[in-house]
């Protein structure tokens, strides 16, 4: 199916709802992203509640506005990874150790419960668990302030 002949509305309970180029319809499609740090823009699924792929975007930009407007909605709705653009402070060095960082969602305060829960995914691009399994992003740590690099070098 291409990205311009999506068919989405949401249904009288809120959900996203796909009508297919064949006439079925299909509730509760949810859409999911195949590169979520790498590339979140491009290869995103839509898939059907009991995991049925049904639709592939190859670009969410090429949607039309209204399409692209719902899938953002869904996607922003089940995905949360705040992105951390400093580290303000930490209690301590040695784990587990409370931090203090400014994302693109505000400020916030986690548990660092090992240095274990710092992975490097690709390049300079870092995942941080929390305590709670709330995953933290830093796309890229070498573009981090001088201060924040120096914290985050004494966990690495």
């Amino acid at each position: 199916m291409s990205d311009q002949a999506l068919n989405l509305s949401r249904n009288a309970s809120g959900r996203l709802s796909l009508l297919a180029a064949d006439g079925s319809s299909h509730d509760g499609v949810v859409p999911v992203r195949a590169f979520p740090i790498s590339n979140p823009a491009e290869g995103i699924s839509l898939v059907s509640p009991d995991g049925r792929e049904l639709a592939w975007i190859e670009r969410l930009d090429t949607l039309p506005a209204a399409a692209r407007t719902l899938v953002e909605e869904e996607l922003n709705a089940r995905e949360f990874m705040p992105e951390i653009s400093s580290i303000r402070k930490v209690s301590t060095f040695a784990t587990p150790s409370n931090w203090s960082v400014e994302t693109d969602r505000g400020e916030f305060s986690f548990v660092l419960k090992g240095e274990e829960d710092i992975r490097r995914v690709a390049g300079g691009t870092l995942l941080i668990a929390d305590s709670h399994g709330v995953q933290f992003l830093i796309r890229d740590q070498y573009a981090l302030d001088r201060a924040s690099r120096r914290i985050l070098d004494r966990f690495l």
